[in-house]
């Protein structure tokens, strides 16, 4: 069933397999030992490949959000009706148990013509498909979304506020892991649904260097500056290291990008802010980032700071009679110039 079949007639490996069951019930299933999970859809998992078989369904909207449906499930309900309650075409094909190919919307058509286009009207009624298809564009490389599809998302683009924050993060997430992830911006910036949740990304370009997604979050740190990340992030709900990471490249990115040039006392309140004292994994990160941003390994820098923190720590003020702020601040002052020193020294 669809993304699946999808796969396969692309010559991907396809994901977990689910399939739908025509003509039967759920109290036929729960006899032949296939467990039930969740109450929203009648989804049962398969006794011994714990694979998932779900009843055909239909919906039909009742409530605001994409959780405002009611479901009918059962065995009058047909596979081609099943399928119509899906997003695109490409998603509404099926394979029977001897190979078939099970397509009544032209799924397979529009797989060969790269083209993203929704089953039917029933698409608006679940506002969550348009971050769907704007990543389903992010992860399907060369395919165009159809002109009608952009003008029902236009349309669709009021009801978005209906969404909750998590599930809009977890579309925009998957997109943020795909191979263009530019695309989901460009979906949304076509069908004009920007607005809401993304306002940030107007003209902004995703950029795909970075090899995850907390790296590639953390690059629109860069580009939005402090007060745009943090209110992306706010509005998203973004887990804390992402949105850690973005508001450090943000805040200390550009003086870090400097640290040959930059004034020592800068450079070491910099690294300082970045965890490189207390907290390596953040700092290297960091680092890491700024140097693919800038295209400049970073290694220097982190071996730098690596060798200040070993050189100057507070144990080698005790003897002197410090202690509390007065030991902290003696502390900084030796490192900012034993930075200063060993950045002279360095011969590159």
């Amino acid at each position: 069933m669809g993304g699946a079949v999808r796969d396969e007639l692309l010559g991907r490996e396809p994901g977990v397999k689910d399939w739908v069951v025509v003509g039967g019930t759920a109290e036929e299933l729960l006899k032949r030992g296939y467990r039930q999970v969740g109450r929203t859809f009648p989804v049962f998992l398969h006794p011994e490949t714990n694979e998932e078989y779900a009843l055909a369904r239909t919906e039909r909207k009742t409530g605001p959000g994409h959780r405002g449906f009611a479901v009918q499930a059962g065995a009058e309900v047909s596979l081609e009706e099943d399928l119509a309650r899906r997003d695109l075409t490409v998603n509404a094909m099926a394979k029977d148990g001897e190979g078939r190919l099970i397509d009544p919307f032209g799924g397979q058509r529009d797989l060969s013509d790269r083209i993203l286009r929704h089953v039917g009207e029933a698409f608006r009624e679940d506002p969550l498909r348009v971050f769907r298809l704007a990543r389903f564009a992010a992860e399907l490389e060369g395919f165009s979304v159809h002109e009608t599809t952009v003008s029902l998302i236009r349309n669709m683009a009021g009801s978005l506020t209906e969404l909750p924050a998590e599930r809009v993060w977890a579309e925009f997430r998957k997109a943020l892991a795909a191979p263009a992830p530019q695309r989901f911006v460009d979906v949304l910036q076509a069908g004009d649904c920007l607005g809401h949740w993304f306002p940030e990304l107007e003209g902004v370009r995703l950029d795909s260097r970075p090899d995850n997604v907390r790296a590639r979050y953390g690059a629109l740190g860069w580009v939005l500056r402090e007060s745009g990340i943090q209110s992306l992030s706010d509005r998203l709900k973004v887990p804390n290291d992402h949105a850690g990471l973005a508001l450090a490249v943000a805040r200390h990115g550009r003086v870090l990008a400097d640290w040959r040039t930059v004034e020592p006392d800068r450079l070491f309140a910099a690294a300082k802010a970045v965890g490189a004292f207390r907290n390596v994994p953040l700092s290297r990160r960091v680092f890491q980032l700024v140097g693919v941003l800038v295209e400049s390994p970073f290694d220097e820098l982190e071996r730098l700071v690596s060798r200040v923190a070993a050189d100057v720590h507070a144990g080698l003020y005790l003897r002197e009679g410090l202690s509390g702020p007065a030991l902290g601040r003696r502390v900084e002052r030796e490192r900012i110039d034993r930075l200063a020193t060993l950045r002279e020294q360095d011969p590159n």
